[in-house]
């Protein structure tokens, strides 16, 4: 029997534990053909068994699979949304403490960012955040807390004055302060257990790649880890279509909150 994508989707499950099955199929298969090929691989077997011999190339392959795209106050508009709507609605809910977990975090723009905005409403020693991705190598990008100005290049001014070294290249190192409010672990939303009593989960423009079913599990997953009234905030490409099935209301566009 030739060796296809259904072979290579259980390889790669038994290799490195991510589900390729609950990834939409067709927009997968085209993203991991285009790899292929560009790496000089003829098919599914022998890129497989590249990677097996090839710790480089497996990394590469899961930093491509996870699709890091990310950036500092990506979407200006739910930033101001959250800070001038759901910040109050948290600290009447929750108290002077907040407990944030952003979840597939990629190079840490996200985190940093929430941190950064909260700190104007809460003591910095108030403010947890745990930052989680499945791939390693962004997860230690994102500790080093060093970014270019194109990744901060939608971030207002006053926060990259107040927060930020300017380091030579055009470079800039995020304060201690910021970072010792985050703490970044893996974690695979797909099979890993999930967090607790958190008040907010935000988690933007990953869903999407998922099949319907997988969605629907992640959602109510989130569902279990929020605190009672916690706030799910999703990307601006995003809705959950049957919110109040999966035990959320709609608060406001993009954020939601659990019944």
């Amino acid at each position: 029997m030739a060796y296809g994508y259904n072979e290579f989707k259980k390889d790669v499950y038994g290799l490195t534990n991510i589900n390729l099955e609950m990834y939409k199929e067709r927009q997968m298969k085209r993203r991991i053909e285009s790899l292929i090929s560009r790496k000089g691989f003829d098919g599914f077997e022998s890129f497989f068994k590249g990677m097996k011999q090839d710790e480089g190339l497996l990394r590469t392959f899961v930093s491509y699979l996870t699709i890091n795209v990310s950036q500092f106050y990506r979407n200006p508009v739910q930033w101001e949304n959250l800070e001038k709507e759901i910040i109050p609605y948290l600290k009447k809910n929750f108290g002077d403490k907040v407990t944030i977990w952003s979840a597939a975090c990629s190079t840490g723009d996200e985190p940093y960012t929430l941190a950064m905005i909260f700190s104007k409403h809460y003591s910095l020693d108030k403010i947890k955040i745990i930052a989680t991705d499945i791939d390693e190598d962004v997860l230690a990008f994102a500790k080093e807390g060093v970014y270019s100005e194109k990744s901060l290049v939608d971030l207002p001014k006053v926060y990259l004055d107040k927060h930020f070294d300017k380091l030579d290249k055009g470079l800039y190192k995020i304060s201690d302060a910021i970072r010792n409010c985050i703490t970044f672990k893996k974690h695979n939303l797909l099979e890993d257990k999930y967090f607790s009593d958190i008040n907010m989960i935000v988690c933007r423009n990953v869903v999407i790649y998922f099949t319907d079913e997988a969605k629907d599990s992640v959602y109510r997953k989130f569902h279990n880890s929020l605190s009672k009234d916690g706030i799910l905030f999703i990307g601006s490409t995003e809705q959950i279509i049957r919110a109040k099935s999966l035990g959320f209301d709609t608060l406001r566009t993009f954020f939601y909150k659990k019944m």
